[in-house]
């Protein structure tokens, strides 16, 4: 079933830049500050964007209710691409490096989430994931681009 919703004149936009901390591989929720970069940018209705400036790191849309798909997700991605510097040629920042770049390009640097009600239409069970593919700690930017009215 097709539900129409209103046209919106694209005639405002607004850009940040958000910094994440991460304390190793996993997955990091940043739904709380892409909620509010939304709101205090005033536009109602559009479309988010949501950037990661990074070839090691990604976003994720997942579920939020349910650590066990976090736990799940890591263990699945460690079996796809271990941290063994024996089965790649690219080791330049250690073990994990290549591992990193395989995992970052079989999820996503970008997700583009409708905005309506001056609010994300993300799902009851979603939040937005900074998913962090290096061993150790890390500064992770994050771009942030809504347009809309």
């Amino acid at each position: 079933m097709n539900r129409a919703i209103a046209a919106t004149d694209v005639s405002r936009q607004a850009l940040s830049e958000i910094d994440v901390r991460t304390k190793g591989p996993g997955l990091v929720e940043i739904t709380d500050r892409v909620r509010a970069f939304v709101s205090e940018s005033g536009i109602v209705g559009g479309l988010l964007t949501v950037f990661v400036r990074h070839t090691s790191a990604s976003l994720l849309i997942q579920e939020n209710a349910d650590p066990d798909v976090r736990t799940d997700l890591d263990r699945f991605f460690a079996r796809l691409a271990p941290w063994d510097a024996t089965l790649y040629r690219h080791a330049t920042e250690g073990a994990d490096d290549m591992p990193a770049h395989i995992r970052s390009a079989l999820t996503q640097t970008s997700l583009a989430i409708p905005v309506a009600g001056g609010r994300p239409t993300l799902g009851t069970w979603q939040g937005v994931y900074l998913y962090e593919h290096r061993a150790e700690p890390h500064l992770r930017h994050i771009v942030l681009h809504v347009m809309g009215a």
